[in-house]
C-alpha cells in the first residue's frame, strides 16, 4: 500500500492525490469517514492525512483516526505528529505504535504554538523542531532508537513527508526550508495552499534547487490546495495566515461576487479553486487538498 503510494508520488507523469481529513473535538471518527463514503470520492485520490490537534485545539487522535481510514477504505493515510505534545520519548513510543497498526507515512510538523490552545495553561513541549522526528524515523528505518539502541524487533519501513509555507517575501527563506526537510530524509514536502500558478512555478524551481543542493534527488514537492468559496475565509488566510499568499484578484472577485449573493459568491469560488486545481494538475499533479472537512468542495473539484 505504502509502496504504491510513494512510486506514483516518485513518478512524474502519475497524478497523485492525497485529501486532508481533521479529525473533531468528538470521542470518535467514524462520522467523518461515513461523510467521505457517502459522498463517493474516494476512487478520485491516492491517500489521505490526518491532522494533529491543529492550532492546539483538542481533537480525536491522529493515529487512530489513520487507521481507521486505512481499514474503510484499504488506502494509505499520512498521520501527523507534531513536536509541540510530545518529547522524544512519546514521539519514539508513539511511532512504535503506529508502525505495529500498519500507520507508516508520518507527516512530521513543529505545530501551533500551545498558548493557543483550548486547553487552559497548556504548556508546549518543543524539545525541537519537525526535523527531530524525521531524524528519528531515520533511525527506525536503520532498525535503532535515536538513542542508538538496537530494537529487537525492528520496525517496518516508515515514510516521512513534512511541510513547508507556500510563500515568503524573501524566497530564499523557502529554498533554506525545503532543503533542510529534504537534507532530515523528507520523501515528500506539502506546502501550504497555493492560489496562483505564478506562485505554484516558483515553488517548483526553488525546489528543483533544494534537491540540488542537498543531493537529495528522490523528494518531492507537493502543492496544497484549498477550496475557497467565500470572500471571509479568502480574506482571513490573506490577512492573519502567514505562508499564504491569496491574490488579489481572488478577493476582487469573491467581494464582487458577494455583493450579487451567497450562491453567486460560492460559484465564483468554485471557479476559481478548480481553475487553479486543472492549472496545477496540468503543471505538477502532486497534489494535497484541505478543505476544513468541507468534502463536498473536494467532490466539485474531483469529479465536477
Amino acid at each position: 500500500m505504502f509502496d504504491r503510494l510513494i512510486k506514483k508520488l516518485q513518478n512524474p507523469k502519475t497524478r497523485y492525490i492525497t485529501l486532508e481529513t481533521t479529525p473533531r473535538h468528538d470521542a470518535l471518527f467514524t462520522p467523518v469517514i461515513d461523510t467521505i463514503e457517502a459522498l463517493g470520492i474516494t476512487e478520485h485520490i491516492d491517500g489521505f492525512s490526518t491532522t494533529d490537534n491543529p492550532l492546539a485545539k483538542l481533537k480525536f487522535n491522529s493515529i487512530i483516526a489513520a487507521m481507521q481510514l486505512q481499514e474503510r477504505f484499504e488506502k494509505p493515510v499520512l498521520a501527523t505528529m507534531t513536536m509541540r505534545d510530545r518529547n522524544k520519548i512519546a514521539l519514539q513510543s508513539d511511532l512504535l505504535g503506529a508502525n505495529a497498526i500498519d500507520v507508516r507515512a508520518i507527516l512530521a510538523l513543529t505545530g501551533d504554538p500551545a498558548k493557543i490552545s483550548d486547553q487552559p495553561a497548556a504548556k508546549g513541549v518543543f524539545e525541537s523542531d519537525s526535523t527531530m522526528l524525521l531524524d528519528i524515523v531515520k533511525c527506525f528505518n536503520a532498525g535503532i532508537d535515536y538513542a542508538g539502541r538496537e530494537f529487537g524487533i525492528k520496525p517496518r519501513p516508515v515514510y516521512p513527508f513534512a511541510v513547508s509555507n507556500a510563500f515568503a517575501k524573501n524566497p530564499k527563506t523557502l529554498l533554506k526550508k525545503f532543503t533542510k526537510k529534504l537534507e532530515h530524509g523528507a520523501l515528500g514536502v506539502i506546502t501550504q495552499p497555493v492560489f496562483e500558478i505564478e506562485n505554484a512555478l516558483m515553488l517548483l524551481e526553488l525546489f528543483e534547487e533544494a534537491k540540488e543542493i542537498s543531493g537529495k534527488k528522490e523528494g518531492v514537492l507537493i502543492l496544497g490546495l484549498f477550496p475557497v468559496t467565500r470572500l471571509r475565509t479568502a480574506q482571513f488566510l490573506a490577512s492573519h495566515v502567514p505562508g499564504i499568499h491569496v491574490p488579489k484578484r481572488w478577493i476582487d472577485a469573491l467581494y464582487e461576487a458577494h455583493k450579487k449573493g451567497e450562491k453567486e459568491e460560492q460559484k465564483r469560488g468554485l471557479a476559481l479553486s478548480r481553475e487553479i486545481f486543472e492549472a496545477v494538475q496540468t503543471t505538477h499533479p502532486k497534489i494535497h487538498l484541505m478543505t476544513a472537512n468541507r468534502f463536498s468542495l473536494a467532490k466539485a473539484l474531483l469529479n465536477p
